[in-house]
Formats: C-alpha cells, structure tokens, sequence
C-alpha cells in the first residue's frame, strides 16, 4: 500500500509540471491582451474630495506651505553630483562602521563581518521644499523635507563559525525633515564653523532585509516591530533638541574669545626712576593693558616731579583667555609738549596667577622685550603691583573655582527672582550688531551708547540705512544694574559742514532686569521717533 501511494505521487508530480507549463503557454499566446490606454489628466479642481485625499500626501510642500520654497536647482545639482557623493558617503559609511564592527569580533561565534558589496544606487535623494528661517544668533538655519525611494546594494557578510551568512538591504526609503544649521558664521572659508543636524519629526523608514536569499520582513510581526525599533533610535539620537555637530573648520582657528574673569590690578608704587627733566626729576605715570585685547589702555594719574612715587590706584581690566595674555606695565614721564618719554616698562604673563589668590610683583623696569638683542644694563627702577585674577561664575569650575549658586540648563541660564539676584560685582558687555531701515536727511550713522553717565559710540558707516557695526562695549560694574536701563540712539552725522550736522535717527532703551535675570538677551527693537528703524542689541551680564 505505502509503494503503491508513493508510486502515485511520483507519477501526478512528474505528468502534472509538463500539463501546467504546456497549458500557461497556450493561455499566454493565444490570450488576447488589453490595450494600454493613456493616463487620463484633471485639473485638481475637478478632482472630488476622495481623490484629492489619496493626493493630498504626494504633493510638494511647497505647494501647499507658502513658506517653503520649490529648488528644483537643488535637486538638479544632487542628480549630477549624486556619482561622486555616492561614493564618498559609501566610503564614510565603511570607515564609521568598521570600529562598530570590531566590537563584535569573538561574541557570539564572530569571527569577522565586512561588506561584501555597499552600494547607494544611482537614485538620489529628493528635495520636496526648503525654507531658510531668521535668527538673531550667528547662524544660517534650513529645514528641508527629504524623500529618498533609492536602489541601494548593501550586502554585510557574517563570518559565524565556518558559515558564511550574507544579510542584504534591499528596497530602502527614507523620508525625514532635518534641520540643518550653519554656524557660527566667521570670516574664515567657508564661512562656518560646524554644521547642526537635528530631525523635526520622527522619520519614516522602510527597507527589506533578506538573510541568505529569504525575506525575513515577511514574518509576521517582525516588519512593525523592526520599524518602531528604528524610529525610538533614531530619535533619540538625532530628534530635536538632540543634535548631531560636524566640525569643519578647527576651533581654536575660529574661536571667538569671550570674557572669563576680571584681573584686579593695584599698581603700587615705583622706586628710583630714571631722571628725564632738566631738574632731575620726572612726572610719571603707568599705562596698563592685556595683550590681544583692543580696548584702550588705561593710566594711572601722574606724580609730578617724583622719582619715588606713590599711587595705590586700582584698575579692572578683562580677561579673555589668562593662559595667553600678558599684562604690559609701561612707564612714562609726562610732558607739557612733545611725545612722553618711556622709562620703563614689564611684562606679567597671567598664566602665573590662581584664581582668587592675590599675588605681589616687584619688577625691574626694562627698555624693551626684544630678547633678540643684548640687554641695557641701565638701571630704570622698580614697580610693584599686586594682582588678582577672579574668574566669572560661570566660568570658575574651568579654572578649578567654586561655582555654587550658578545653575546652568542645556538650553540656557535659569531665569531668577529678585530676591535671587547674585551680588557682587560683574560684566556688563553691550554689542551692537546692526540697524535696519534707518532714514534720515543724510545716512551715514552711528550708535550711540548711554549708561550712567557713560557715552560710547560705533564707528560711523557712510551712505547706508542698513549699518552692520558688530561692536562690543564693555561696563565694569559693581552691583547688577536690576532697576536700570540703557539708553542707545543711532544718529547720523554730514560730513561736510552745516548747522544741522548730525541727526538723530530714533532712540531705544533697553531694560536691564531682563538680562540680570538671564544673563543674555539678543533681540531687534523699533527705534522710538523712526518710522521703520529697527536696532539689534545683544547684552550679557556676567557675575563675579
């Protein structure tokens, strides 16, 4: 009985294959085939509500967001260039998964993994809208919609054991909104530092995965829970706030150097100066200045015909990176007419200082610091200083300080009560970036900066209503400024003579409680008494 039903099966396989091959052939060739008629083409106007659903997800979106914009240029550039990107981004991809790989060598039975073939396809990615959006910051931010149905060939060989097992990507999609970031904008090619990606929204991805010739996203089950897999691990990576930074240019060679404490300087006295007056005596006085810093030097009073004077004057002066800088000490014997005489001068490099210790110099005053040539035996004198090196707040845990009572979030400072204010003295840094729409019987301005008492002004732009000044000012003050406001006026002046030579182009004042509560704010305020005029004014407050 078991012979016969085997006989049977052997006999139905081996007539039926021949039956059903012959039989498809007949029906294919004698079947008669449908015409292919022509797609039919409406307006969408005509189209019903149902249609228009289906449609909806498949139009740009720049058709339907206005603020998007259509680049077809963009797409067109990606279409010619996507041979070359293919590749280096297929070489990027070996050398970033490589060390991923060789952390697997000897678990689980590996004993290699490599890529067998890696391949992207020759379809590039599609650009369906673009809009560039506006900051105050140093920055250039674009956020695109992406779609990319590509043909990629990626092959990973497992080496398990003495088995070879080929895993294979195949029909891969990927549609995402990154927003990509510039910044920060410097003045070095190309003009940014390091590119910001984040994801908008959690991307949709979809792909086939076959191991060794058989589709595994056919079980069921595994294709959804594959998916979810994904989108959690992409977002949790790269969807905003998270951000994935690619340096492009080295920071140190673009760094721009911010404030980081306060150098308290007392200059002392001086003894047995040189005598430079037809008396034999000298009126002298110091000047003080930091090495790479523009600000104007600052100078003790003069001591008139005094060899041996006495000031114990104190000086504040800015710190931006106390590694580096150096303290100059310069001598000078004043005079009625004529250049001032040099008596002297010293070098105090910073990096001799700790934070918050104060420390005594004596110096012997020199005729220069070119060590190239031979030293002047001439004895100049002597100056003592002390000086004291306090480190912003914030900043202190750099420099191995304290920093209780300062709590920074990732996204900025904390914003505090009145009550919670810090004491003491600080910062008050004011950089006027630019103006906008500033019109007036002449244009050539300038801005103005008023706080208690103090003016201080921009350089003076010729011919323009959209003055870029990017300046910084400096307020050394001994309590936060809490109730206080800053007054600054763009004015503009004629450069040939007239009895209306300047012009006030509008006024702003800025309450400082903001920024005490803050430390920063970087706004663009309506010029009070200008039709239009708008005025950018970044202001920080830092608290030693």
């Amino acid at each position: 009985m078991g012979f016969f039903e085997s006989f049977l099966g052997v006999f139905g396989f081996a007539i039926g294959i021949p039956l059903g091959l012959l039989l498809g052939f007949f029906l294919f060739v004698y079947s008669e085939s449908k015409q292919v008629k022509d797609p039919v083409v409406r307006p969408i106007s005509e189209l019903g509500p149902l249609a228009l659903q289906e449609l909806m997800p498949e139009i740009p979106l720049w058709v339907k967001t206005p603020d998007y914009e259509r680049v077809d240029w963009l797409n067109k550039f990606l279409f010619d260039m996507w041979p070359f990107l293919e590749k280096a981004i297929c070489g990027i991809i070996r050398t970033t998964a490589q060390p991923i790989f060789d952390e697997y060598i000897g678990k689980y039975q590996i004993k290699a993994i490599e890529f067998d073939q890696l391949s992207l396809g020759t379809l590039p990615p599609t650009i369906c809208g673009m809009k560039v959006l506006q900051t105050n910051e140093k920055e250039l931010v674009m956020e695109q919609v992406i779609k990319w149905a590509g043909n990629p060939n990626i092959v990973l060989t497992l080496h398990v054991l003495s088995m070879k097992i080929k895993v294979q990507l195949v029909d891969l999609q990927v549609f995402g909104t990154p927003r990509i970031s510039l910044r920060p904008l410097v003045s070095t090619l190309p003009c940014f530092a390091k590119i910001v990606v984040s994801l908008m929204e959690k991307p949709h991805v979809d792909f086939g995965l076959a191991i060794s010739g058989g589709d595994i996203m056919s079980i069921p089950g595994l294709y959804r829970f594959v998916q979810e897999t994904i989108k959690k691990q992409v977002a949790s990576l790269y969807l905003w706030p998270q951000i994935l930074e690619i340096p492009i240019l080295d920071e140190s060679t673009v760094a721009i150097k911010k404030p980081v404490g306060i150098l308290h300087v007392n200059v002392v006295r001086a003894v047995k100066l040189l005598k430079m007056d037809l008396l034999g005596t000298s009126d002298p006085y110091v000047k003080l200045s930091l090495t790479g810093d523009k600000l104007p030097a600052k100078k003790t009073t003069i001591k008139r015909r005094n060899l041996n004077p006495q000031w114990n004057e104190k000086f504040k002066i800015v710190v931006k990176d106390p590694q580096s800088q150096v303290l100059q000490l310069q001598v000078y014997d004043w005079d009625k007419v004529g250049a001032h005489d040099k008596l002297g001068m010293q070098l105090v490099p910073l990096k001799l200082l700790k934070p918050y210790e104060n420390k005594e110099f004596t110096l012997d005053l020199l005729k220069d610091t070119n060590v190239n040539e031979t030293p002047n035996k001439k004895f100049r004198g002597k100056i003592v200083v002390d000086m004291t090196f306090v480190p912003f707040r914030e900043d202190s845990m750099k420099f191995g300080g304290s920093s209780e009572g300062y709590v920074r979030k990732d996204s900025g400072i904390d914003s505090v009560s009145d009550d919670e204010v810090q004491e003491g003295a600080g910062l008050l840094s004011v950089v006027v970036q630019e103006a906008d729409e500033v019109e007036g019987h002449h244009n050539n301005p300038f801005a103005v900066i008023t706080f208690r008492g103090e003016k201080k002004r921009t350089k003076m732009m010729k011919k323009t209503r959209q003055p870029r000044w990017n300046e910084e000012f400096q307020f050394m003050l001994e309590e936060p400024p809490l109730h206080e406001k800053i007054h600054i006026e763009v004015m503009s002046k004629r450069k040939n003579f007239s009895f209306l030579s300047k012009e006030s182009l509008g006024h702003v004042e800025i309450n400082l409680s903001d920024v005490v509560h803050n430390g920063r704010i970087n706004d663009k305020y309506h010029l009070i008494n200008s039709r239009n005029g708008v005025i950018h004014v970044e202001i920080k407050w830092k608290v030693v």
